[in-house]
């Protein structure tokens, strides 16, 4: 049997990082460290091993929606929608900052939480590169429905869970010993937001997990009907699934490595392939110079028609937008179509179409109807080489209206 791979994780505590230990085998881990270090890039002597990062609360926003939806295909692009509603849209060119975890599903009705991470600054990611990401409210499951309070870099979190599955997770402002009322405040007014957005979450149970020294829950048991279970942090559990984030700091240093060890296998082979040359046209000079020199003369001769068929090929390339059946109005037309729901009443009352730009207007009774249309251009296989502009509908005395426009993008 192969000996197992460690597991090193980073996560938050009550005033700096702490990495603990443990085997890819078991999904118990040991504290290795606490430190006081706040700034992940000054933790030094890490353990070796594949290392896991747990931001912490303060570095993400908890986003819980219901959609009326059990098609897991749709949650990213709902969630999305959902997210710009709120003003949140995560910057593309910092990685993957986002991902999508689902709280309970229901006949067409699921419940889900959005993580929306902040793109990490200066010195908040460790000196050597991560394998994986996560959150560390994920790294304490809680069964039932429950609420967790604890501290992080000296600030109060607090993580409610709904069935054993995450619902919301928030950074306080609080930062006194003991839980005060301000802080049970705080709690209070995000479960009456989640109650406004279909989220009824009333906590069994509170989970305090403190090292002060006569902890003092008061303020969290006059506030909740709920026993308060006052602990140590458990040690984290790896989460499962793993989280899809991935920061772009992360990710360009993994490209670079990866380009690195490409140049490295390009150049051997470019080497290697030098050397096979040299190697051949020495024997063919050894061996009968003549000919080599008539080789050559016959590559030269070859040569302008090498060029004019270049020249044909170009040419041939310039008409493919007119004499390519894919690129037909028609056919570009017909694949518009399919991406009208069915029995929606959306229709198309002008539709200019060429091989590289496409206008559409048209109206629709129902604003689903309109929203599913805009999502189906967008995914539609066949349309891919257009790039859309679906700005918001407007809503007039026949239901609503939209203009959509695509082009096909130009290399600069």
């Amino acid at each position: 049997m192969s000996k197992p791979t460690d597991n090193v994780l980073l996560v938050p505590g009550e005033s700096g990082w702490e990495i603990w230990t443990g085997q890819s085998t078991d999904a118990a881990f040991t504290l290795h460290t606490a430190t006081s270090v706040e700034r992940a890039a000054d933790l030094t002597d890490l353990p070796g091993g594949d290392l896991l990062l747990l931001f912490p609360v303060k570095s993400i926003t908890a986003i819980p929606m219901r959609v009326s939806s059990d098609d897991d295909a749709l949650f990213p692009d709902l969630a999305a929608l959902h997210a710009e509603r709120l003003g949140l849209r995560p910057d593309p060119m910092a990685g993957q900052l986002t991902d999508l975890f689902v709280i309970a599903r229901e006949a067409e009705n699921t419940a889900l939480v959005s993580i929306q991470l902040r793109a990490p600054g200066e010195g908040e990611l460790p000196p050597r590169g991560p394998k994986s990401f996560d959150i560390s409210a994920r790294a304490y499951p809680l069964t039932g429905d429950a609420l967790a309070v604890w501290k992080e870099f000296g600030r109060w979190v607090f993580a409610l869970s709904h069935q054993g599955n995450l619902v919301y997770c928030q950074a306080t402002s609080g930062t006194s010993v003991h839980p005060d009322e301000a802080l049970a405040r705080e709690i209070r007014l995000a479960l009456i937001q989640l109650s406004m957005q279909g989220l009824e979450i009333e906590p069994a149970r509170v989970a305090l997990w403190t090292s002060a020294e006569n902890p003092n829950a008061a303020a969290l048991a006059a506030t909740f009907e709920a026993p308060v279970e006052i602990s140590t942090r458990p040690a984290p559990a790896l989460p499962i699934p793993l989280s899809k984030l991935l920061p772009a700091d992360v990710r360009a240093a993994r490209r670079e490595a990866k380009r690195r060890q490409t140049i490295i296998l390009g150049a051997a082979a470019v080497a290697l392939i030098y050397l096979g040359i040299i190697g051949w046209f020495a024997f063919g000079l050894w061996k009968d110079n003549s000919e080599t020199q008539n080789l050559l003369r016959q590559a030269a001769e070859a040569a302008p028609e090498g060029e004019a068929y270049a020249v044909h090929v170009a040419k041939w390339d310039e008409l493919a937008n007119v004499i390519d059946l894919a690129n037909a109005p028609v056919d570009i037309l017909k694949r518009i179509a399919d991406c009208i729901p069915p029995n929606s009443a959306l229709r198309l009352k002008t539709a200019d179409i060429s091989a590289t730009e496409i206008k559409l207007i048209g109206e629709a009774p129902q604003l689903q109807a309109v929203n599913a249309f805009s999502l189906n251009l967008g995914k539609n296989a066949d349309l891919t080489q257009f790039k859309w502009q679906t700005p918001e509908p407007n809503q007039s005395t026949r239901g609503w209206e939209f203009v959509y426009s695509a082009e096909v993008p130009t290399a600069n």
